[in-house]
């Protein structure tokens, strides 16, 4: 895996080094931000996405879209937090679509491409218990600033409460979860996938964070292959999240499809 370029704040040094470190990149690889930032990121070649850690926290930001902001896992900014008050966060199609509101009991899902979290902190604001895969150590960097930065704050809580965040290749966790020797009991009753899909329209400006995604995951090429396993794991449905026009994942018929303006869910009921 390449590693997007590092950048650091002189405050934030020594975290970013250690950072580094762990994304198994090397200490020296940091480069401090004395100046402007927008200056130190012009720098650089515009293309691709550079992580930053700054006092605001971890951020990506897309090198070709000079001057756009970073990217971050903050549940209380935007458009996610204002999903994620409960009283709406029931009425978000995702949560019909994980079949949360007519469940008698909290339901647990396995979201196994958590991205920026927000499918995920809908979720869990509308009450099941998420359990989060990232194969990306980068994405997952993000994943875990996010989540430090969010236990700061007491209206945050109880949804934390609901998340739990399990670094690494969902592809084998779902296997593991799918193995014989794992229990009905502890499998999810729902799984999610949102592979990325490719985008095709060279000419069209895709939004900014799809771009730094791409810089740093790439395609998942590999998208088709979570179905079987994930089809396995769950104890009552997978839930595929797709571009309107995309084919089915895999190939396979979902049993259920819910429409959006953009996007679809194509449900898989199992059992």
């Amino acid at each position: 895996m390449m590693l997007p370029p590092l950048l650091a704040t002189p405050d934030q040094e020594a975290a970013a080094r250690a950072l580094a470190l762990r994304l198994g990149g090397s200490a020296d690889s940091v480069q401090l931000v004395s100046g402007r930032l927008r200056d130190a990121l012009g720098a650089l070649p515009a293309q691709g996405a550079a992580l930053v850690l700054e006092p605001e926290g971890l951020g990506l930001y897309a090198l070709d879209m000079p001057g756009s902001g970073a990217v971050r896992v903050n549940l209380e900014e935007g458009s996610l937090g204002w999903r994620i008050a409960q009283e709406r966060a029931r009425h978000e199609m995702i949560v019909k679509a994980c079949g949360l509101k007519k469940a008698d009991h909290p339901l647990r899902v396995f979201d196994a491409t958590a991205g920026l979290l927000r499918d995920a902190a809908v979720l869990a604001a509308a009450g099941a218990r998420v359990t989060l895969a990232e194969r990306s150590p980068v994405i997952a960097a993000l994943i875990e600033d996010g989540l430090q930065k969010a236990a700061q704050s007491f209206d945050l809580r109880p949804l934390l409460a609901n998340l739990e965040f399990h670094p690494g290749d969902s592809l084998q966790q779902l296997q593991a979860l799918a193995s014989a020797d794992t229990p009905v009991e502890n499998r999810p009753d729902v799984v999610c996938l949102d592979p990325m899909f490719p985008h095709r329209d060279k000419t069209a400006l895709v939004k900014k964070e799809m771009r730094v995604f791409r810089a740093v995951v790439g395609e998942d090429a590999d998208a088709d292959a979570l179905l079987a396993p994930a089809l396995a794991a769950a104890r009552k449905r997978v839930v595929v999240k797709r571009p309107r026009l995309a084919p089915w994942l895999a190939d396979k018929k979902p049993s259920l499809v819910m429409e959006g303006k953009s996007g679809r869910f194509d449900i898989y009921l199992v059992g």
